[in-house]
């Protein structure tokens, strides 16, 4: 049998199309994206394809007809009956998804790599301009040299203020630098053809992170995230994942015994369930289902590729009720991308970052229901939170959550009881929260 190329890791759409990998082809999102000159920002979870997309962008603006043509091994994309008029533009593309912004050196560091790389192509900026003036710099010279309106993408803009989120002084730091640098948009707007920020957190209105958003001075920008429209821009569909990955089913359903109707169910109900508007249907993650088909077994491989520990502590010392996880959370919808550093309501950024997903929106009340959106999310994030509730089991490595369930369906009641006992023992004495509360979320 014949083993596909799937792109995982490959974030470079050249690189994916020359090498003739499995595309899920979104570009009728870029044609309309593109007949408006607004800024546009789009924030979604981790590994979920956004970089993908953003290099999509680019090779559509730096007009490279021939990637989204018909050729050897590889079909037409939409956009190439769609697009008459290519134009090759400068493009210029920020990448803060591959940094680690431990301070704001390495921020800045991060800034100046990528603005030398384009000052060797648009020219020199002044020695003692600063990152924004350098930035403006660069586009008025592209601008002017190519004849042609600038293409501004950036990749995870936020991923430095994730990355500082428990530690408030620093993250003011680095919001204070990210504001004057994005601030540069607006002053530019009349040279840029096309802009594209994305993120895991929202920052429409001035209110993620802090009460000043470092999107003030881009005022224009448009918010994109929880349109119906764009829902799927991002992300697989079960359109696509039947109609692009059927054969690849079809072996992973032979792989493990199962007809195609149940390996198809199992992936439903494994990583299926992302709601990104009140009207969308459901989205898979891509990451999970790219290697669920090569490996060709289930597993839960995004909630590996990162813990959220920041998330799961705070959790856990706010004495969060893990109830509400079962029952559904409201939230009202203006809070919903309101996430404030310090704050102790991470609702937002669990949403945000894709551990909560919409599951209901009251009209009525503007509120929407968030809960699990699979359980590959669900089993993922209660583990890692047992892990700080009861630690010294995971640390003797006697303890397996599945246990429980394994002992019920052998009907051995004696087997289960211990368990228990083994799991109530770990508790500490000496609770730094509500009791009641504490033993209540252990149990849930």
């Amino acid at each position: 049998m014949i083993r596909r190329k799937m792109p995982i890791g490959i974030q470079d759409f050249e690189k994916l199309r020359m090498g003739n990998y499995i595309y899920v082809d979104k570009t009728a999102y870029i044609y309309r994206l593109a007949e408006y000159d607004s800024p546009y920002f789009l924030a979604r979870p981790r590994r979920f394809g956004k970089s993908l997309f953003l290099s999509t962008l680019k090779a559509y603006f730096e007009g490279k007809r021939e990637l989204f043509e018909e050729a050897p091994g590889r079909s037409a994309l939409a956009i190439a009956g769609l697009e008459k008029d290519w134009v090759r533009r400068p493009v210029f593309h920020f990448d803060f998804a591959s940094g680690v912004y431990t301070d704001t050196a390495k921020l800045l560091s991060s800034i100046d790599f990528a603005l030398r790389g384009l000052e060797e192509q648009w020219g020199e900026s002044h020695p003692n301009d600063t990152p924004p003036l350098r930035l403006l710099g660069l586009i008025r010279r592209a601008y002017e040299k190519s004849g042609n309106k600038v293409v501004v993408l950036v990749d995870e803009y936020d991923k430095p203020l994730l990355e500082t989120i428990d530690k408030p002084p620093l993250n003011e730091e680095m919001r204070g630098i990210l504001k004057s640098f994005y601030g540069v948009l607006k002053p530019a707007d009349p040279m840029l053809r096309f802009a594209f920020l994305t993120g895991v957190t929202s920052d429409p209105n001035g209110s993620a992170f802090s009460q000043v958003s470092i999107f003030s001075d881009l005022n224009q920008l448009w918010d994109i995230s929880m349109e119906d429209a764009y829902a799927g821009v991002c992300g697989i569909s079960a359109e696509e994942l039947t109609g692009t990955f059927g054969p690849d089913i079809e072996t992973l359903a032979e792989k493990n015994g199962k007809t195609y109707d149940e390996a198809l169910a199992e992936m439903h109900k494994r990583y299926n369930g992302y709601h990104f508007s009140p009207g969308s249907e459901g989205i898979f993650n891509p990451f999970s289902v790219l290697n669920t088909l090569v490996k060709r077994r289930f597993e839960y491989y995004w909630f590996k590729t990162g813990t959220p520990t920041f998330l799961v502590k705070t959790l856990k010392e706010t004495g969060f009720d893990l109830h509400r996880f079962s029952e559904g959370i409201s939230i009202s919808a203006q809070f919903v991308n309101d996430y404030r550093a310090g704050s102790k309501n991470l609702t937002p950024l669990l949403y945000q970052s894709g551990y909560l997903t919409i599951k209901d929106y009251d009209p009525e009340s503007e509120c929407y229901t968030l809960g699990f959106p699979n359980q590959e999310v669900r089993y993922g994030f209660l583990r890692e939170l047992a892990l700080l509730y009861t630690p010294s089991l995971y640390e003797s490595q006697d303890f397996d959550i599945l246990g429980f369930q394994e002992d019920l369906c052998r009907g051995d009641a004696e087997a289960f009881m211990n368990r228990l006992r083994a799991f109530i023992a770990s508790i500490p004495y000496d609770l730094k929260y509500d009791a009641e509360k504490y033993y209540q979320n252990i149990f849930y």
